[in-house]
């Protein structure tokens, strides 16, 4: 073992599965072959059954070597005066995969030695499954995995007997029998094995009639190819099988729903798009797509715009919001002045360089304004928004960070489309964040309260108003509008098109632009990615408006002003109807209009 070592490191394809553990996309080993690991949980009864009685009747009994077979191949081969059954062993079998040499008497011992060796170190099950992974299949094809994806087009633990049975007699001859090419003869062969399991008993009369009617529909297929973005992001991990959360259908629909929409952008010089689709509940990210299209080398198709690091604009309003509610300093109807300000040097400006005067604060949100949300994070402070936009996983903020100002709320910080699906999938659930997941994991996801449940309730309310200057203004399918809640934003000069929306199932994210990193004027985040939101929750859910958010305990509905948002006193003549958080929210008294006692003469 120390002086003369096994050659037993194999190198695999790293495949990634999709959420029901089909593959979704392989990668070439450092070799250049197709080896995907098969697993011992994926070998069947079937499998295991057809390629012990073809290649190795006694694999449980022997050392490794099997004397007998020795014997009986050396007589045959003398008394025909030619090579007419070899007496390998799995065991054997697998030593000469490992390390490849000349078939001579002296190989063969070698080979001998290696399989005893083997045995020695490995349990018969491994053995059998390293069998399993090496056996060549034609090209660059090895092991049983690989033969069944790429000639089948299905993971081998559901090959049917036939098509197992099949697949145990390609390594004999691979280059003669060819999946596609030679299927007439192969099915031949394949029948008189199965007379032979028949006549032996191996399997049930009934499989082995239903196997020998049984077409072959076997030819080399493209090895999957979807969520490239992501597998190249999971194949960082450096595991070989990585079990992933996507949906393969909706993957594949939200691919061609992204290239098809992308195509029609590029008229308008907008090249590229990225849409990250997550299940609110377990927060597993469902759909994601990094660019308009992989293979499109011109415009940069291999960038990840799911991961690149680009400006918020204003989508990070309703967190700096929240927080002013959960401090008890806003409500929906308090009112903030958009006036002109200036924060030492610093005069924040609408988009539409105008100013609304007193305006409440889910006006504010709606129409997008600038200034009041300034205002809003200069009440609330910096180090509290920081501290939770860090806490959630936006790696390029950090409470201490430098160059960090009020110009944040408009989108003055670095984020990715990940994080900001991360951070609206929170307010999806009532406040709670958790990190999107890309792999499957058997335990729940622990979450961290960012927001309290009637904040995020509040938000929701707002967010969901398709009265609102950011509607899409060429929306075709308007009369099919899933509810959701969502919020827009364009970044500075026009560099970034966003739109993050949820329902009570999903959260959905949609950046649009170009990866050089240049602006557009036609591009915005109501106009150019809205749009794409609303035809993939269409795709998504239909008719989700059965079900959306109620609200809980801890939101209750009070009068206040209407013309200053406070508690209204005798003189208030305009009530209205505003949610609040008990406890919590400003219990101050409107002083709009005040009793002023003047003397008798009025003076």
């Amino acid at each position: 073992h120390y002086i003369y070592p096994l050659p037993d490191k194999i190198s695999y394809s790293t495949s990634v599965t999709d959420n029901r553990g089909e593959t979704l996309h392989a990668f070439l080993t450092p070799d250049e072959k197709w080896r995907m690991k098969l697993e011992k949980e994926e070998v069947t009864q079937h499998l295991r059954k057809a390629i012990i009685y073809k290649e190795d009747k006694y694999f449980y009994n022997h050392p490794g070597v099997n004397p007998l077979a020795i014997g009986r191949a050396l007589f045959n081969n003398i008394t025909r005066q030619k090579r007419t059954s070899g007496a390998s062993t799995i065991t054997m079998q697998v030593a000469r995969m490992l390390e490849p040499k000349p078939r001579t008497f002296g190989g063969k011992m070698r080979e001998m030695f290696r399989a005893l060796q083997l045995e020695w170190e490995c349990s018969k099950d491994e053995i059998l499954l390293m069998y399993f992974n090496l056996v060549p299949y034609g090209g660059n094809i090895e092991g049983v995995k690989a033969a069944s994806v790429i000639y089948f087009g299905k993971e081998p633990d559901h090959l049917s007997l036939a098509e197992v049975t099949a697949l145990s007699i390609i390594p004999n001859r691979p280059s003669t029998l060819v999946m596609g090419r030679n299927n007439d003869e192969i099915i031949q062969q394949r029948n008189k094995w199965l007379q032979r399991f028949a006549a032996d008993q191996v399997f049930p009369v009934q499989d082995i009639t239903d196997a020998i009617r049984e077409p072959l529909d076997a030819w080399r297929r493209d090895v999957p190819k979807l969520a490239p973005h992501l597998a190249l992001k999971l194949k960082r991990s450096g595991k070989v099988n990585i079990h992933s959360t996507i949906d393969r259908r909706l993957q594949h629909n939200t691919e061609i729903l992204v290239s098809d929409y992308v195509r029609n952008l590029r008229l308008r010089n907008i090249r590229n798009a990225a849409v990250v689709v997550m299940d609110n509940e377990t927060r597993e990210v469902l759909a994601y797509v990094g660019s308009g299209d992989f293979t499109d080398t011109t415009d940069g198709g291999q960038v990840n715009g799911a991961m690149a690091v680009r400006q918020p604009g204003s989508t990070l309003k309703p967190l700096v919001y929240g927080l002013g509610m959960d401090q008890g300093l806003l409500t929906p109807k308090a009112i903030i002045n958009d006036v002109p300000v200036n924060y030492s040097g610093y005069a924040p400006e609408n988009y539409d360089r105008r100013f609304h005067g007193p305006v409440t604060v889910e006006f504010a949100l709606e129409h997008s304004l600038n200034v009041p949300a300034v205002k809003a994070l200069n009440m609330t402070g910096l180090e509290p928004v920081t501290g939770k936009l860090s806490m959630m996983g936006f790696n390029k903020i950090h409470p201490r960070s430098k160059g960090l100002g009020l110009s944040l709320v408009l989108g003055g910080c670095g984020v990715t489309l990940e994080q900001l699906t991360g951070l609206y999938g929170a307010l999806a659930n009532g406040g709670v964040y958790a990190p999107p997941q890309f792999e499957q994991h058997k335990k729940p996801v622990k979450g961290t309260r960012v927001l309290s449940e009637g904040t995020s309730f509040m938000l929701t309310e707002i967010l969901s108003r398709v009265n609102r200057p950011d509607f899409p203004l060429h929306w075709e399918a308007t009369a099919h509008l899933p509810k959701i809640a969502w919020k827009t934003g364009t970044s500075y000069g026009r560099r970034d098109g966003w739109s993050i929306g949820y329902n009570k199932k999903y959260t959905v994210g949609v950046w649009t632009g170009n990866f050089s990193g240049e602006g557009n004027p036609s591009l915005s985040g109501a106009d150019i990615a809205t749009p794409l939101l609303f035809r993939i929750f269409n795709t998504l859910d239909y008719d989700a408006d059965r079900e959306w958010y109620a609200p809980p305990q801890e939101c209750e509905l009070r009068m206040v002003c209407a013309e200053s948002g406070k508690l209204p006193s005798t003189f208030c003549t305009g009530i209205v109807m505003d949610y609040f958080l008990p406890g919590i929210s400003s219990t101050e008294t409107c002083e709009h209009v005040r009793e002023v006692w003047v003397s008798a003469d009025e003076q």
